[in-house]
C-alpha cells in the first residue's frame, strides 16, 4: 500500500479525501518548536510507529505494537533517553504510555525530533485520542476515538503528517 499523507488544515486534518475534526497544541502551530511550549511543530513528520492497549483494543494494523505495563516515554531533555520509549522503573522525567484514561489507548508515532533528539526541541508528537472535543494538547494532534481508529487503519508506515508553515502563529 502506498503511503497516504495526512495534512493539517484550518478545517481539520485532510486525509483520504475527507476532513477529520482534530485538536492541536495549546500553543498553536509553531515553526520554532521548543520543549514545553505546547505547540504543534511545522513540518513533514513521517509516521514511524503505532502503539495500542491490547487490553482495550484489537490491533488496528499488523504493524501496531502493544503498550505493556511499564512502558513509558522519556521527556527529560537532560537524559540520554530523551524522546524515546523506555521501561519502568525509570527515575527521570517521563510520561506513562499505559494510562488509566483512554488518551493513549491508540498512539500513532511521528518522527518529530526522533530518533536523534535535539535537547530542548520538544519531545514526541503523537496522534492520539482527545481528552474531550476542542480540548488542546501539549503539541500532539488529537481526534475522537472513532476517527483515530479509522485513520490508524488507513495509514501506512511512512505516511506523513504534514503541518504547513502557513498555519504557524506570527
Amino acid at each position: 500500500m502506498t503511503p497516504v499523507d495526512l495534512v493539517l488544515t484550518r478545517r481539520g486534518l485532510r486525509f483520504r479525501g475527507r476532513y477529520w475534526p482534530c485538536t492541536i497544541g495549546r500553543g498553536g502551530v509553531s515553526a520554532r518548536k521548543r520543549e514545553g511550549d505546547g505547540a504543534t511543530p511545522v513540518g513533514e513528520h513521517r509516521i514511524v510507529g503505532m502503539l495500542y492497549r491490547p487490553d482495550r483494543l484489537a490491533p488496528p494494523t499488523d504493524w501496531a505494537v502493544p503498550i505493556l505495563p511499564g512502558d513509558l516515554w522519556s521527556d527529560d531533555p537532560a537524559h540520554e533517553d530523551y524522546n524515546m520509549m523506555v521501561r519502568a522503573p525509570y527515575a527521570h522525567s517521563h510520561e506513562r504510555l499505559r494510562r488509566a484514561d483512554p488518551l493513549y489507548d491508540l498512539v500513532i508515532l511521528t518522527d518529530w525530533n526522533w530518533p536523534y533528539a535535539v535537547r530542548g526541541r520538544g519531545s514526541a508528537i503523537f496522534l492520539h485520542q482527545q481528552r474531550r472535543k476542542g480540548f488542546p494538547t501539549e503539541g500532539c494532534v488529537a481526534f475522537s476515538r472513532k476517527d483515530l481508529w479509522q485513520i490508524a487503519q488507513g495509514i501506512t508506515y511512512g505516511s506523513r503528517l504534514i503541518v504547513p508553515e502557513t498555519l504557524a502563529s506570527a
